[in-house]
């Protein structure tokens, strides 16, 4: 590959794993700083790709999560052959996330050993998950030489937010523009309840800071909106629910605004560590040693009972101990002492 030949990155499908990717990229600018960086991913992703300087353009993939699409991927390939890529590194470790770069005669394909794609990677990679414990970690070693030691320090996401924007959807949304500070809850996690902090114990958080002259948000999709409805209850009038009402772009604006974001493990617990706000991420079934929030003022609450991480999408146990012995004075002390 020359210095300058373009690379194209195969996206994952997660949000927070699109933010981590930003690492990545970081690390190919430092390798090759005249060569574009492309990403093929979902539509979705646009709104954070768009806040990655790193990257030169989004490729959309056309097809859903889960979707084969043989004929819609090897199109796609044969139109990306006259790009001149260089380099494809691929993220996921699906067999049709491997299907377009082979199409797109791209020389070098680089990606973890998967669902049967030898043959479609030519510089295939086995995962040693104790050297790479972390995602972050895995998506950096794709873009190095085997055996390359990870930078020291990681380079971190870093999204660029637009303030105006923010200031076009607070207007839209009825939302004042004060002095006061700003708390951001995030009580959703698109892979199930048993990452759930308790909505009430967020309505305590939101309750306490609305006492302390705090404006509350809570952000979301429309799926977290009966959680959002408990912490309303809970918190008062002054707790203003969004879950619903912000696209993911209008999201993460709004979140660059906080003083404190409260976050589950999810995809927007990504989103305001690489906006550089001072998050505090609950763990519960997931690992917070595998995909901890980057950032510089991050802090995690996780208690490591001995069935967690479980991983699963709800509790085995039925009791959900990892999350709800964790009591809102443990997030209240955090926020008061950032505030003193």
């Amino acid at each position: 590959m020359t210095s300058a030949a373009p690379v194209l990155v195969v996206g994952p499908a997660w949000v927070g794993d699109m933010v981590m990717a930003q690492s990545l990229f970081k690390v190919l600018k430092a390798r090759a700083p005249l060569a574009p960086i492309d990403v093929l991913a979902p539509p979705w992703s646009a709104p954070l790709i768009s806040r990655m300087p790193q990257v030169r353009r989004m490729v959309t993939m056309p097809l859903g999560h889960g979707q084969l699409g043989l004929a819609e991927r090897y199109r796609l390939g044969k139109k990306l052959r006259k790009e001149g890529y260089g380099e494809a590194i691929l993220l996921p470790n699906s067999l049709k996330s491997a299907l377009t770069p082979f199409w797109a005669n791209i020389p070098k394909r680089t990606g973890f050993v998967g669902e049967m794609r030898w043959g479609l990677l030519n510089h295939a990679r086995k995962l040693d998950k104790s050297k790479l414990p972390r995602t972050v970690d895995r998506f950096i070693a794709l873009g190095q030489e085997p055996d390359t030691p990870l930078p020291d320090p990681l380079p971190l996401p870093q999204l660029q937010a637009s303030p105006e924007n923010a200031r076009q959807v607070m207007a839209r949304l009825g939302l004042a523009d004060t002095d006061q500070p700003l708390l951001v809850l995030c009580p959703g996690a698109e892979y199930g309840p048993a990452k759930l902090w308790p909505g009430e114990y967020y309505g305590e958080v939101a309750r306490n800071r609305i006492a302390k002259g705090w404006r509350v948000w809570v952000v979301g999709s429309p799926k977290d909106s009966a959680t959002a409805a408990q912490i309303t209850a809970r918190a008062g009038e002054a707790c203003q629910d969004l879950t619903g009402q912000t696209s993911l772009e209008e999201a993460v604006d709004l979140i660059a605004l906080a003083h404190g974001v409260v976050t589950n493990d999810s995809g927007l617990m990504h989103v305001a560590a690489a906006l550089d706000r001072h998050v505090i991420a609950l763990f519960g079934s997931s690992d917070p040693n595998h995909t901890p929030p980057l950032g510089v003022d991050v802090e995690v609450l996780s208690l490591g009972l001995a069935c967690s991480p479980c991983f699963e999408r709800t509790c085995p146990e039925q009791h959900l101990n990892c999350l709800k012995d964790i009591p809102p004075g443990e997030v209240l002390n955090l926020l008061e002492k950032r505030s003193l």
